[in-house]
């Protein structure tokens, strides 16, 4: 082993939804750890460019390209790959962070918007993966890949229907993937959020009674932002989790091991 095993010198990672929230932080992480960075977001916009800035300012090389992962991957695939070659060959790492919440209550739900989660927070990285695993094992690259699943893979919401069973089957493709490519040389693994805050959950900045309450809900008192997530994504793709294979650790503060808080008798939020 390195003398640092948390070292991503030498490696090329493409992360997914990498332009802002959880993707960006664990690319600017992996950038930090010595990584050069391909960022695949929705579109160039501002939060695009800064992100490619901050994994600038460590010294490596960080480019971008753009895709619509809630389509089909056959309307999306091929251009991706032959993209992502062109702006950075000799990918070795995979981040399938890219993810959305749109659901409706259960009952207001409809096909496209099922479906819409579905591929954007299952499809894409079961196929983004078969795609650079499959040259992996014909060139034998020990590759590396990781999956954001979320703690609602093992806590349910109401009307986050959809949205559950995406996290569930995110945990579920890691541990098959696992089983898989392992012999291969090729590790598979999750780093699951609980709440963190990013442009999905802005609501907690315009509802302080909501933030109290989540807040309580966690055993150490923290919804903090997305960077707590970096630094167990590098640790995962590093080589000081060699022998982590198939697993999904959770980045809570505890809240998944916390059945429910009592709540204080003489607690009274915002």
């Amino acid at each position: 082993m390195p003398s640092n095993p948390f070292d991503l010198s030498g490696h090329r990672g493409l992360v997914t939804g990498g332009t802002q929230g959880v993707g960006a932080a664990i690319a600017i992480a992996m950038a930090q750890a010595g990584a050069d960075l391909l960022l695949l977001g929705l579109k160039n916009d501002d939060a695009a460019a800064d992100t490619l800035a901050r994994c600038r300012d460590h010294g490596v090389t960080a480019e971008l390209i753009t895709a619509d992962l809630s389509q089909p991957p056959d309307h999306y695939i091929d251009r991706l790959i032959s993209e992502a070659d062109q702006a950075m060959p000799n990918i070795d790492l995979l981040v399938n962070n890219a993810g959305t919440y749109i659901d409706k209550p259960f009952f207001e739900m409809d096909f496209q918007r099922y479906l819409t989660t579905i591929h954007l927070n299952v499809t894409a990285g079961y196929f983004l993966t078969q795609k650079l695993a499959s040259r992996w094992v014909d060139q034998a690259v020990n590759g590396r890949i990781l999956f954001t699943g979320s703690i609602n893979g093992q806590l349910a919401e109401p009307d986050h229907t959809a949205y559950d069973t995406s996290k569930g089957a995110v945990a579920a493709m890691v541990r098959s993937l696992c089983v898989t490519l392992a012999p291969h040389n090729i590790r598979v693994n999750a780093m699951a959020p609980g709440l963190v805050r990013t442009p999905l959950t802005d609501i907690l900045n315009q509802d302080p009674r909501l933030d109290s309450w989540m807040k309580l809900h966690t055993p150490n008192g923290k919804v903090p932002d997305p960077d707590v997530c970096g630094g167990t994504a590098v640790f995962l793709l590093s080589d000081a989790a060699e022998h982590v294979h198939g697993q999904t650790l959770l980045v809570d503060g505890g809240m998944s091991a916390w059945q429910q808080p009592d709540v204080p008798a003489n607690w009274n939020a915002p």
